[in-house]
């Protein structure tokens, strides 16, 4: 391509698992940009990323929600967006491609490895068995919606586990580094969400009694030579200490497989 826009998916953290595609295309291209609000690299793993393809710039949300600085490159020569994960699992890489197309752009997309795939993999849970993914988002001042709780309520209605992406920016700017949400902090918000939904009349027949003792699932720097997975309650999700970058599966009822690798990671209240 001797002009327009790449998409490239670089992992989920450990850029040994970049692929050989990946790692060619953004040495090739004129201009790499590091998307890094979305998700983010380990500190260590950034000069390896230099060191693999060449020098890098970071461009953060409103470069890439108003992308005409990269546009303008893209029509003369190749520029690579790298992403951690996979390119096409955030809306945001979506609208970017569709507008470069609009814009009469050459483009290019090249999946990775992405932590969404590897957390289902890793949590022993059946793949067919999840339901609508949900990212949890850091309160903002007076603002928390309760759109994620319903999502996830309605996956256990139907018997679904669910998926719960941890949010990275606690202004909602995406424009500061980004603060990772711990698991505590997880389960603090999900707390909050269920008083703030019966407050707006949300029937308490849609919560189990025993929400405190709903199984979670915490997977660790996925992707990483010190990833972890381990298995407790909402009540005791507070004592999953360390790692940098978490996600929660919320499983529904399980099966006799799906419960022994449950009961094999349990930490414990």
């Amino acid at each position: 391509m001797k002009a327009g826009l790449r998409l490239i998916g670089i992992g989920p953290g450990d850029l040994g698992l970049m692929t050989v595609n990946a790692i060619e295309a953004a040495k090739e291209s004129d201009h790499r940009f590091l998307e890094g609000y979305t998700a983010t690299l380990p500190p260590e793993q950034e000069g390896v990323l230099e060191d693999l393809i060449g020098p890098w710039t970071r461009l953060m949300r409103p470069d890439i929600e108003k992308p005409d600085e990269l546009l303008r490159l893209a029509r003369s020569s190749t520029v690579a967006l790298l992403v951690v994960g996979d390119p096409m699992q955030a809306t945001t890489h979506v609208d970017l491609l569709l507008r470069a197309k609009d814009a009469g752009l050459d483009t290019e997309m090249i999946p990775g490895i992405s932590a969404t795939t590897m957390a289902i993999t890793m949590s022993g849970l059946q793949s067919y068995r999840f339901g609508r993914q949900v990212t949890l988002p850091f309160p903002y001042g007076d603002y928390l919606p309760v759109s994620p709780l319903r999502y996830i309520l309605d996956n256990r209605s139907r018997n679904l586990h669910t998926l719960v992406l941890l949010d990275l920016d606690p202004t909602g700017l995406g424009v500061e580094s980004p603060v990772h949400m711990s698991p505590a902090e997880a389960g603090g918000i999900l707390l909050k969400m269920v008083e703030k939904y019966e407050i707006e009349g949300g029937s308490k027949e849609d919560l189990v009694e025993g929400i405190l003792d709903w199984p979670v699932i915490v997977l660790s720097d996925l992707g990483m030579v010190d990833c972890r997975v381990c298995s407790t309650n909402l009540k005791g999700v507070s004592n999953v200490k360390g790692g940098r970058i978490h996600c929660l599966i919320l499983p529904s009822s399980m099966d006799d497989l799906e419960q022994s690798s449950y009961d094999g990671m349990y930490i414990g209240d």
